[in-house]
């Protein structure tokens, strides 16, 4: 199952997607210019393989749902992501407010 959340995080209109797979649930929270993951995300291959693309985007581990994606602190970020000040150990809802503005 795939499931689209328009969501508001602190004022910002961002979207949250779960979906769903066998033994795992991707969880993204996207906004106009970037987004965080859960871990399944690869950051190296976005940093090493695309770093054309200048894609901004963090990665956090361990969450299960779309209320711990906004609260847990990232692991990884891309080179753009830190670029522009997200850092790895910032909170998801951070990470977020910064890619809005």
């Amino acid at each position: 199952m795939v499931r689209v959340t328009p969501l508001e995080v602190d004022g910002i209109q961002v979207v949250g997607v779960e979906v769903e797979l066998p033994k795992t649930t991707l969880l993204v929270i996207s906004t106009k210019r970037g987004y965080i993951m859960c871990g399944a995300l690869d950051v190296g291959l976005l940093n090493e393989k695309l770093a054309d693309r200048n894609i901004l985007a963090g990665r956090a581990v361990g969450v299960r749902s779309l209320d711990d994606l906004l609260t847990a602190p990232l692991e990884s970020v891309t080179g753009f992501a830190e670029s522009i000040g997200i850092k790895v150990g910032m909170s998801g809802r951070e990470a977020l407010k910064r890619m809005a503005g």
